[in-house]
């Protein structure tokens, strides 16, 4: 089943409103009828009144089209450097390229990301569930590097503000080098000259670019 740009963004759209928003669907008014047609013949999409739904395939085939779109937006930001303005419009473009099985190296790669770069969550993939090691990890969190093992702060996603200040507070920010001291019983790590001690709460919310062979 071929599945084009247009009708992607429409299963992404209706995953976002009925997934992540708890919507009944989208207005069938609002969108392409072209590509509305399209994931209705292809038993992905339905109608209910002026309602377009998701199907269980549709349901499917959508969390995978969400899941590419924002691994390649953290691949662009993260690894490609790519500006960031350009992030959403040129992960539209990289997704369709994203077949299944090479999205899941992907994620590896980065270390099973769990948001974009904008904060949103990143549905997760059988390579997550099973946290298959198939590729060295470019981007892991803080509280799964080797003692020893060095990186940058790549990025930091925390939900909840004081650990976000106590990080700004330790100068833990991006583009900051980072080594592992130790991980039990709390997670010690040293940044810039300074050595501080989190829990690993809050190191799992810290991701490192590793620099590999320096361990």
């Amino acid at each position: 089943m071929t599945i084009d740009q247009t009708e992607y963004e429409i299963l992404g759209k209706l995953w976002v409103i009925i997934e992540e928003k708890g919507g009944a669907g989208a207005a069938i008014q609002e969108l392409l009828p072209q590509a509305v047609a399209g994931i209705i013949e292809k038993g992905l999409a339905e109608r209910e009144g002026k309602i377009l739904k998701l199907t269980a395939r549709g349901r499917t085939e959508a969390a995978k089209a969400i899941r590419r779109h924002r691994l390649a937006e953290r691949l662009l930001a993260d690894v490609l450097i790519t500006d960031e303005k350009e992030v959403h419009e040129q992960a539209c473009r990289m997704e369709l390229a994203l077949f299944d099985g090479l999205d899941d190296n992907i994620c590896t790669l980065l270390g099973h990301p769990r948001f974009c770069p904008h904060g949103e969550p990143i549905p997760a993939g059988d390579c997550c569930r099973n946290m298959r090691e198939n590729v060295d990890r470019l981007i892991a969190p803080l509280a799964e590097l080797k003692p020893g093992q060095k990186g940058h702060i790549a990025y930091i996603h925390i939900n909840i503000r004081g650990h976000l200040q106590k990080m700004m507070a330790m100068g833990v920010l991006p583009g900051v080098s980072v080594q592992l001291i130790r991980r039990f019983p709390s997670v010690v790590f040293e940044a810039g000259n300074s050595q501080f001690a989190v829990d690993e709460e809050i190191a799992s919310e810290v991701y490192v670019r590793i620099n590999h062979g320096e361990v």
